[in-house]
């Protein structure tokens, strides 16, 4: 495959089945053969996405000292701000060309879960900024709903059977910014050849040429989303849990002609995560005599911890 598959959310969300299955087939044979969709049709509205991008702007533009006083030691990064280069892709040791921030969940009705995850930081100097950020996470949050309920059915599964693990997750939405390029990079791109580590990733700010996908041939091809499109990829939890079946691509994010050193970068993905004690056990009915299990049992919160030890933002 050389270029993104376009599917639309609204021809899932259709009363006709067969409109609703035409959906289902070309979500999973996209995630079966790249691991990528550009989605169209999602919850994210159009005034939303234009507030959050200049409540982002204007948080990465406060003065270094400022931003470095959301940066909170012990969460591995999990909450608000981690500063440039901290980050570096699993295997590398040169940190990415990126700063970033995090939102986590709006935990409701579970005072158990309240106590696990870290509070969110609030930015004092951009008080939108906070209001904003829920706002995208929840529309993003619901927008991932309903392509995990395509893909259940879409490996035979009930439709609603991610619904359990997903409500209360431990999701994040990340701004990041890739700064301008100052001088010639030794060994660091703004970020480095990875996969996901959660169940799907979706990914505001792909317009314009930067994101990477590598195919199964090896190849490189561009992701480019249209305006109103998110691009949604298979992360490592969701691959493990169907066997591989569908598939958790590799990709990057490259850096600019020379000519464009001097311009800023913004991308907003979303991470969907499920809650921490999800079982990542290889589904039987994504096992068989042609495809063996390949994954040991693991739960989602021991599987992200190892990543991110893996990713340097927590210390062994």
């Amino acid at each position: 495959m050389d270029r993104i598959p376009s599917v639309d959310l609204r021809e899932f969300l259709s009363e006709d089945p067969n409109i609703k299955q035409k959906f289902i087939n070309e979500i999973g044979k996209a995630y079966e053969e790249i691991g990528f969709v550009a989605l169209k049709g999602h919850f994210l509205p159009d005034d939303l996405v234009d507030d959050l991008y200049s409540q982002v702007q204007k948080f990465f533009a406060l003065p270094e000292d400022v931003k470095k006083k959301y940066e909170i030691e012990g969460l591995g990064g999990q909450r608000g701000y981690t500063s440039f280069g901290k980050e570096h892709a699993k295997g590398r040791k040169a940190g990415d060309l990126k700063e970033f921030w995090h939102f986590g969940q709006y935990v409701e009705d579970d005072p158990v879960l309240e106590k696990e995850y870290p509070p969110n930081v609030i930015v004092e100097e951009v008080p939108a900024f906070n209001e904003v950020g829920k706002k995208a996470y929840k529309a993003l949050e619901k927008t991932a709903r309903y392509v995990l309920r395509a893909l259940a059915l879409h490996i035979g599964l009930e439709e609603t059977y991610f619904d359990q693990y997903i409500k209360n997750g431990n999701s994040i939405l990340r701004p990041i910014h890739y700064p301008p390029i100052t001088e010639e990079p030794k060994d660091a791109v703004r970020a480095a050849a990875h996969g996901d580590i959660n169940l799907i990733t979706l990914l505001m700010g792909a317009q314009g040429r930067g994101l990477q996908v590598q195919n199964h041939k090896g190849e490189w091809i561009d992701a480019i989303a249209q305006p109103d499109e998110l691009m949604i990829n298979v992360g490592d939890m969701l691959s493990r849990h169907t066997n591989n079946k569908l598939k958790s691509t590799i990709h990057r994010v490259i850096n600019p002609p020379k000519e464009l050193w001097g311009s800023s970068r913004y991308s907003i993905p979303f991470f969907m995560h499920p809650v921490s004690d999800m079982p990542l056990n290889v589904l039987e009915k994504c096992v068989d005599a042609d495809h063996p299990k390949q994954f040991d049992d693991i739960t989602a919160g021991d599987f992200l911890h190892e990543r991110l030890i893996d990713l340097g933002l927590i210390k062994k």
